[in-house]
């Protein structure tokens, strides 16, 4: 099975030209944390809960940040909030960092619902990221551990009723005073989201670029920005690096038709040599709409870059061309597309019986069933997790597992059935987990270690069995433990082996453990999982919510929940070319 990868090198600096892992900012992937969530929006509005809104992307730019680096330029950071009305700051979303840059604009799109009826302040902080934090996902970064650049504040609608659609602010410090000292402009665009799945995929490759590097070849990059209604620009993509090459040819990449916009809209693609002080130095310019790079890629022939004089009507015609090597127009599916054409979600549920929980007869255990009725820490997950899995899961009867306890018969076992019984793993609802969990607290005795290698094995028979009669089902589990896991390594094998199944796991932590492990398996930091014998995950199939958060209202449990899952679902579907049901019948009968 070939690999599904993305968009950018995953190596130091190189990756995105930022240390940051960019995903695409198509409606149709959810990966984006910021970003619209169809999963969770379906699941709001199933309630009853709608609001008037229009969904917006902010694109964000600054100029003239303060330079807090010795060596180098600051690495400057975005981070948006959302201005409760009891002053509570609600993040938003981050950009990536780009490294040693002042004037910094930010390809990652942060994502928001503007709402006619009610006043929406949002609060922007720029960030000077630390270089030791460069190989961290953004949105694992402490922002106490960096360096405060600057802020800004407005009301959405101060942006969105601009004609340009464009606020520039003044930055200042983080004490409101407007000091005299200089930090710096913020801009930020706002555009509305197109709610279109035609998308583009394309292989771009060079030739003959012009060497600006001294002691080797040049390292290129493309950055791929489209034109806004202003005649200013807003970047969209950048490809990986390609080290030492005049010659390059570059990964297929995607552009979807929100980042587009249509295939008239011209789009400026400059090349650039890659350098480590952010001095990236521009090798040449070419201004192509989509349709003109469609028109190169079916009549074989290259664009010829320019290169920018000062003096106007005076650009420099360079020797080195571009060139379409792929061009093929795509349908993105969303998450909603296939559920709603009858594809189906399954879960199942696999419970943590170690004796690292504590004693459940001592009333500070994780498993301690209080004769008052107030829930334990894996009651609290079950029932909480619950209304969001059963919402997606049509027959609502889940396989439901312990591991890590000793059970009738004196043995240790790391993938029982929570029911006890021997015949059938599968409960009816959240009451039959909960019921299945309290008999088996007086049934089985904690032990341990704490493996997980057996119950993802387990599951992951269950979903390759199912391709054997059903492309439409998808399965989920869901492990609740205390965090203190002991197959590392195993597990590792076992994950990147269910990466091409059908399959995605989510794993909740409860209690106060150190859950570093867990972070780990959630590979958020752009790095696939590797097993044993070197084999790279597929795909990213494990996503982590630590109780913890979610109680201390950081995230809300549905959020949390389906975060990642719908990106993890899409990435499956479209690596297989799975489209939804409706589509795939009525390509039969055509």
């Amino acid at each position: 099975m070939g690999l599904c990868l993305s968009g950018s090198d995953v190596r130091g600096g190189k990756q995105a030209i930022g240390g940051a892992h960019l995903r695409p900012t198509s409606t149709a992937d959810q990966n984006n944390v910021s970003g619209q969530n169809d999963a969770v929006d379906f699941f709001f509005k199933s309630r009853g809960l709608h609001a008037l809104f229009t969904q917006i992307e902010l694109s964000l730019s600054a100029s003239k940040l303060r330079d807090l680096d010795i060596a180098s330029k600051s690495d400057p950071m975005a981070v948006v909030y959302a201005k409760k009305r009891d002053g509570r700051l609600e993040e938003i979303g981050r950009t990536e960092v780009i490294m040693n840059n002042l004037n910094p604009a930010w390809i990652g799109k942060i994502s928001i619902a503007f709402q006619f009826e009610i006043v929406q302040p949002l609060l922007f902080r720029v960030y000077d990221v630390d270089t030791k934090y460069h190989n961290i996902p953004v949105k694992m970064l402490k922002l106490e551990d960096q360096d405060f650049l600057g802020e800004a504040s407005c009301v959405l609608s101060e942006i969105v009723t601009k004609q340009n659609r464009t606020l520039t602010l003044k930055l200042h410090n983080n004490y409101g005073l407007r000091v005299s000292r200089n930090f710096g402009t913020l801009s930020v665009h706002a555009e509305e989201t197109v709610a279109s799945k035609s998308a583009v995929e394309i292989a771009f490759r060079c030739s003959h670029l012009q060497n600006v590097d001294l002691f080797s070849k040049s390292d290129p990059f493309l950055r791929i920005s489209r034109i806004v209604e202003s005649g200013n620009s807003v970047p969209i993509y950048k490809t990986e690096v390609i080290n030492n090459n005049l010659n390059p040819i570059w990964r297929p990449i995607t552009l979807s038709m929100q980042q587009f916009v249509s295939k008239e809209n011209p789009l400026i693609i400059e090349c650039f040599d890659f350098n480590t002080s952010g001095n990236h130095v521009l090798m040449g310019k070419i201004q192509k709409s989509v349709g003109d790079l469609e028109k190169l890629h079916q009549e074989r022939t290259g664009a010829t870059f320019m290169l920018p004089s000062t003096q106007r009507g005076h650009d420099k015609v360079l020797k080195s061309q571009l060139f379409v090597e792929k061009f093929v127009e795509k349908e993105q599916y969303s998450f909603l597309d296939y559920i709603s054409s009858g594809f189906e979600l399954n879960f199942m549920v696999a419970v943590d019986f170690t004796a690292s929980n504590g004693n459940p007869r001592n009333p500070n255990s994780l498993h301690y069933i209080d004769p008052s009725g107030r829930l334990n820490s894996y009651q609290q997950a079950i029932t909480e997790i619950g209304e969001v899995i059963q919402f997606y899961d049509s027959d609502r009867r889940f396989p439901a597992w312990g591991f890590g306890g000793k059970t009738f018969d004196g043995t240790v076992s790391h993938c029982f059935n929570l029911n006890g019984r021997a015949g059938g793993f599968e409960v009816d609802g959240v009451e039959g987990i909960m019921a299945a969990y309290a008999s088996a607290l007086n049934n089985v005795a904690l032990a341990g270690p704490t493996l997980f290698g057996q119950v993802i094995n387990t599951a992951a028979r269950i979903a390759g069995q199912s391709l054997s009669y059903d492309r439409s089902k998808y399965f989920v589990l869901l492990i609740i433990t205390d965090g203190v896991l002991t197959d590392l390594q195993e597990t590792k094998d076992a994950l990147v082996r269910a990466s091409d199944l059908p399959l995605s796991i989510l794993i909740v932590g409860v209690g106060g453990a150190d859950f570093t492990q867990m972070e780990i398996l959630d590979a958020d930091n752009g790095r696939r999982l590797e097993s044993s014998t070197d084999r790279v995950a597929t795909r990213d199939i494990v996503q982590f919510v630590p109780m913890r958060e979610v109680h201390s209202g950081q995230i809300s449990v549905v959020q949390a929940l389906l975060e990642e899952l719908p990106g993890q679902f899409l990435t499956y579907m479209r690596c297989r070319d799975i489209k939804p049901l409706n589509v795939q019948m009525a390509q039969t009968c055509a």
